[in-house]
Order: C-alpha cells, then structure tokens, then sequence
C-alpha cells in the first residue's frame, strides 16, 4: 500500500477496528495480561502502580513519562534465572537499558548483554562486573572493542572475519587474550516481522553456517593465539512464542558444534542461543512463561546432544523485551480529539496526547499493535473505536492504531499504553526538536526518577553552530 506515507495504519476504514480487537463491556477495566503484576485501578478508575497513583505521577514528573513497576521487572528476571538454573542468562541491555536496571537484574542473578561502547559504559557505571558482561554488535569500534578488552568483558561475539583480525590486534598490542563466540546463522527465519527476523541468510548478522563461513572463522580464531574460542551463538529473531524455530536452529548448529570438534579437535563448552522472546502487547498475543521455554529448549538441546553423540555444552540465553517489556507502560495527557469521516457514512475517533512517535516508534517502524486505557478517572460513557496519535508533524505518528476508549475522553485526561518498556525508550528520539520523556521506577509506595526528562536545555547545549 503506497498512497499514504503512514500506509496501512492510515488506510483501515469503518468503526469496527481488527479481527482480534473486541469491544469491551466496560473500557475502564484493565486487561490483566497486558499490565505489570502490581497495577490496578481504584473505585474512582485512577490507575496506580505499587500503591502510586498516577495523577501523582503526572503531576511531580510531568508526562509522557514512562513508568517502571521495579518489582515486576525484578521478578520477571528471576523468573528467568531461576527456570533456566544451570544456564547463564543475560539481559538484552538493548530492550532498555539504565543504570538503575543493570543493578537490578543483575541483583536478580542474571548477567548483562551490551552491543555498543555507550551500553558498555552504562553498565560499567552501575558496577556490573565486565566478566559478566556479553558485547555484541556487528560493526564493534576500535575503541569499542579495546575498552572491553581493557576492562575484561566475559565474552566478545564475533560477527565478521574483519572483527576477527581487528579484536585479534587488539589483544595482540594489550597482552591479553580475548575470550569470543562465533555468531552464526542458521538460516531459520522466526515467525515474526520481517524487519527483526534475523537468523535468515539475507541479514547483517553473523556467519553463515551452510556458505562454510562460519566454519572458516571459527577455524581463524583456533588458530590464532590471540583468543580463547568459548563457543557458537545464534539469534533467530524477535517477538517468538514458541521454541519450534530453536529446534532447527539448535540442529544445524549443534551440527557446526560437532564438525568443529572432529575436524579442528575443539570442543566448544558453551553455545548462546540468543533472546527473542515475545511479550503480550495486545489480547492477540499468548507469550510463553520462563519455565515453559526453558523447558522447551532444554529438551531440542539434550535429543540433539544425544543424537549427535556430544555432551551438552554450557548453553545461555539473552531475554531482553520479555523482562522490560510487560513491566512499564507509558502515560500520557490528551491535548485534543477529533471525528474524522471516512468511507461509507463511519467515523474514526482521534486521540491526540503529549508524545507520539519520539517516545515510541515501534508502531510506525514495525507497524506494532498497543492498548491503552483511560488512566486518571472512571467513565460511564459508551466506548468508541479510537485512534491515538501524537503531537509530531507526521501522518504515520501514531502511538495505537485502535483501542476502544471511553467516548468522552477529553483533553486533560490521562491515558496509558502498557507494554513500552521494550525498545520505546531505547528507541526514543527527539523528531521535531521534542525532549526525550523521563523514566519513573515505582516501588513499595515510592516513586523515584532514574531517567531524567531532557530539556529544551539539552537539545540547545548540543547545537554549536
């Protein structure tokens, strides 16, 4: 669909909104799964989050703002480690990242996943030990690389035979080895949008597996005393819900794994399957708990092992979405709405608030699907087919492409769109010159900011000319 810049997220027509969105019976309740496990709404229909209101919220730290309940991400990450005991779990720092959160996962036993210097530096600053501390990314910096091999990340994941000679140098001129995995991929394209499905061959990432390329740089890296080969990592998308893609992918890989070994004599001890999975955004989606992907994957390894003849190598994971992702949301102030006439006599309900597209890009990048709610009172009006747009001189900034709100929302209401903790503040921008939103974490009571708003200050300190 090309007549419209903002595509199919301009383009539907009629009030009856997508197969899968039904029209609530009341649109002040919340939709349990969509939210953290601490918020509710009072008889007087305020949401809160840990006992915090979040007119409360509003009035001292302004809005958008995004909201973290501390406790649920917490214990989404110890759900984590604790299903995938005898596994090393990394948090995927690229979901979103602060200092405050690498101390909190961190202090929930898991270890942390970085993919530039400038997450490095974060979590460097929040006190993680480097040895726990993965770097990814697939065109890593000189000075990127020599800082993680000054400060002793755990591990390097390799992702080109230029890296190789890079990181090779590098150690070379520092005395130190430099401890890699091998990112391969595994030709398997996860059920996903095509934009962040990436363990197929037509991708940036890593080294193919059936081009003989992955093999040819593990042979590198074994050859090269420069380094200490830990293993094979893979990646095979985003926003899974299932482990059947794991299945092929562990196969081809545990098939490199068992090749390196009788041709080069190298036993890897560890393998990383890499992250991806998914998280409720709507009432369409039904996302695997912890245990039951553990569960899933422990068995695709251990018959593959098996059928192999190998013993199973210290296997990781790197969730990011499933732990940010459910446990914040964002709040926003309407400022106007409008009815806009479409086709055949229906109408469409715009809902305008206060951010858009800077603080949350996902639905005009991915064309993502949100909810939201009615989040600073009660309404007994009838609920209406509703589009929420932002404040951005763009047609395709749109924060939810349909939701059924309360017919009288109005400016000075406050909604809130659950499922932002993922990507929306690690994506945020500030298009139009608008200053990036706060991070607000709620715990027992207390709300505290660990993410500050950027100021008009801010942007003008940047600009020298």
């Amino acid at each position: 669909m090309r007549a419209h810049e903002a595509g199919a997220l301009h383009g539907q027509a009629g009030t009856r909104g997508p197969a899968w969105l039904a029209r609530p019976e009341d649109p002040n309740a919340l939709v349990e799964h969509l939210w953290s496990q601490n918020v509710t709404k009072d008889d007087a229909g305020v949401l809160q989050v840990g006992g915090v209101r979040v007119d409360e919220v509003a009035a001292t730290y302004g809005t958008p703002t995004y909201v973290v309940d501390e406790s649920d991400l917490r214990a989404r990450a110890r759900a984590f480690a604790d299903a995938f005991d005898g596994w090393d779990v990394y948090y995927a720092g690229k979901a979103f990242l602060c200092t405050a959160v690498a101390r909190w996962v961190t202090e929930e036993g898991l270890k942390l996943d970085v993919c530039t210097g400038g997450e490095l530096a974060v979590a460097l600053r929040a006190g993680v030990d480097p040895a726990d501390i993965g770097l990814h990314g697939n065109n890593k910096s000189v000075p990127e690389i020599r800082q993680a091999l000054e400060v002793g990340v755990g591990k390097i994941i390799v992702d080109s035979f230029e890296e190789i000679d890079r990181i090779s140098a590098l150690a070379s001129e520092l005395g130190v080895t430099a401890r890699v995995m091998v990112r391969v991929t595994a030709g398997v394209e996860a059920h996903t949008h095509e934009y962040i499905a990436t363990a197929h061959e037509d991708q940036k990432f890593g080294l193919s597996i059936t081009e003989g390329d992955a093999f040819e740089a593990v042979r590198r890296v074994l050859a090269d005393p420069a380094f200490e080969l830990a293993g094979l990592h893979s990646h095979i998308g985003s926003q899974i819900f299932d482990t059947a893609g794991f299945e092929v992918a562990a196969h081809r890989v545990l098939a490199l794994h068992e090749r390196i070994a009788v041709e080069l004599g190298h036993v890897c001890p560890e393998m990383d399957l890499g992250g991806g999975y998914g998280m409720a955004y709507t009432t369409q989606d039904d996302p695997a708990t912890p245990a039951r992907l553990a569960e899933g994957l422990r068995t695709i390894v251990e018959r593959e092992c098996r059928a192999a003849g190998l013993a199973v190598p210290r296997l990781s994971i790197e969730p990011g979405r499933a732990i940010a992702g459910p446990s914040t949301f964002t709040l926003y102030e309407v400022g106007t709405t409008k009815e806009v006439a479409l086709d055949g006599g229906a109408t469409r309900r715009y809902v305008a608030v206060d951010g858009g597209m800077s603080d949350n890009i996902r639905t005009a990048l991915y064309d993502a699907d949100y909810s939201c709610t009615l989040a600073s009172r009660r309404s007994d009006a009838e609920p209406v087919l509703s589009r929420v747009v932002g404040k951005h001189c763009e047609a395709g900034d749109i924060v939810v492409k349909d939701e059924f709100l309360p017919g009288d929302v109005a400016p000075g209401d406050l909604l809130a769109v659950p499922g932002t903790g993922a990507y929306c503040r690690s994506l945020a921008s500030t298009y139009n010159h608008v200053p990036r939103a706060a991070v607000v974490a709620v715990r027992d009571g207390e709300a505290r900011l660990i993410v500050r708003r950027e100021t008009t200050d801010d942007l003008l300190r940047l600009d020298v000319g």
